[in-house]
C-alpha cells in the first residue's frame, strides 16, 4: 500500500517536466515555422529593394548579390527624368483608385444596407446574383465592358476607368458591407424610426456611424485592387500620359533587347508605399471589421 501511493505521488513530479519539454520543443517549432513564413514573404521585398540600389552593371551579373556592392541612388532619380511620365502614372493611379475607393463605398452600403434590411421578394435571388457576378474573372468581364464604354464614348478617359473598377469592386463591396450591416442590432433603427427617421436618414446617421471599420475595411480593399489592376487600364486607356502605375511601369522598363530591372524595382518601391501608408493607416479597421464580418456571418 505504501509503494502504491509513493508511484502516485512521483508520477505528477516525473511528467511534468516531461510536459514542460514537450511544451518547449512546441514552441520553438512555432516560432521556427513564423521565422520561416516570414523570410519566404519577406525575401521578395528586400530583393526588390536591394536590386533597387544597384548598378544597371551589376544587376545584369550572371552571379547576383545579395548586397549591393555599391549603392547607386541614380534609379530613383531616373523615374523622374523627363523621358518617363512615372509622376503623371502615380497621380493617375492614386486619382482613379481613390475616386473609385469612394464611389464603391458610398453605393456597397446602400447595397448592402438593402441585402441586410429591406424585405422584398427577389431579395435573396438579388444577393446571389450579385455573389456570382463576383465569382466571374476578371478577363470574361472585360469584353462587356469595353463594348458598354465604346457605346458611351469613355473609352480612353478617366471616367470610363473608374466605372470599370467601380463595376469589379461593388459585388464584394455589397457582400462584405452586407455582413456589416447585419451586426448592427435591428433595435436602433427601430429607435431611430420612431423618432421620426426615415430610411436614407437611418443609414447615414445610424448605420454608417456604426459600420465605420467595414467603410474603411471595403475602402482599404477596393483601393488595393484598383491600384493594383493591369488589364483594365491596359485595354481601356490608349494614351501614353493617361495610363496608371501597373501598365505604365510595364512599358517603360521593357524593351525588344534590354529591361531596366534597377529602374523597375525603384518604381515598384514607390509604387509599394501607397499600398503601405493604406494599410497601416486602417489596419486596426481592417481587423475589426474583419472580425465584425465574420461573427455577423455566423
Amino acid at each position: 500500500m505504501t509503494a502504491v501511493l509513493q508511484d502516485t505521488r512521483t508520477t505528477p513530479a516525473v511528467a511534468a517536466p516531461g510536459r514542460r519539454r514537450r511544451r518547449r520543443v512546441a514552441g520553438v517549432g512555432v516560432a521556427l515555422i513564423v521565422v520561416l513564413a516570414l523570410a519566404w514573404s519577406l525575401a521578395p521585398v528586400y530583393w526588390m529593394l536591394a536590386t533597387s540600389f544597384k548598378s544597371s552593371l551589376e544587376v545584369s551579373r550572371l552571379d547576383p548579390t545579395l548586397v549591393p556592392r555599391e549603392l547607386v541612388a541614380g534609379n530613383y532619380g531616373e523615374l523622374v527624368g523627363h523621358s518617363l511620365p512615372f509622376t503623371s502614372y502615380l497621380v493617375n493611379s492614386l486619382l482613379t483608385s481613390l475616386i473609385a475607393a469612394v464611389i464603391a463605398v458610398f453605393f456597397s452600403a446602400l447595397a448592402g444596407y438593402s441585402l441586410s434590411r429591406a424585405r422584398y421578394r427577389l431579395r435573396g435571388v438579388v444577393g446571389q446574383a450579385i455573389l456570382a457576378t463576383r465569382m466571374l474573372p476578371l478577363v470574361v468581364l472585360i469584353g462587356p465592358l469595353y463594348l458598354l464604354l465604346l457605346k458611351a464614348h469613355l473609352l480612353d478617359t478617366y471616367l470610363g476607368l473608374i466605372i470599370g473598377y467601380t463595376s469589379f469592386a461593388l459585388p464584394f463591396g455589397a457582400w462584405m458591407m452586407k455582413g456589416f450591416i447585419d451586426a448592427v442590432p435591428r433595435e436602433i433603427e427601430e429607435a431611430a424610426r420612431v423618432d421620426g427617421y426615415r430610411r436614407f436618414g437611418i443609414l447615414v446617421r445610424v448605420i454608417i456611424p456604426l459600420t465605420l471599420p467595414g467603410l474603411f475595411t471595403t475602402a482599404a480593399f477596393v483601393f488595393m485592387d484598383a491600384w493594383n489592376n493591369l488589364l483594365y487600364p491596359l485595354t481601356l486607356i490608349n494614351t501614353a500620359q493617361k495610363q496608371t502605375l501597373p501598365p505604365g511601369l510595364l512599358g517603360s522598363f521593357t524593351g525588344q533587347f534590354k529591361t531596366d530591372w534597377g529602374g523597375m524595382m525603384a518604381a515598384a518601391c514607390i509604387t509599394s508605399v501607397p499600398l503601405l501608408v493604406a494599410f497601416f493607416a486602417v489596419q486596426r479597421y481592417m481587423v475589426r471589421g474583419l472580425t465584425a464580418g465574420a461573427l455577423a456571418g455566423e
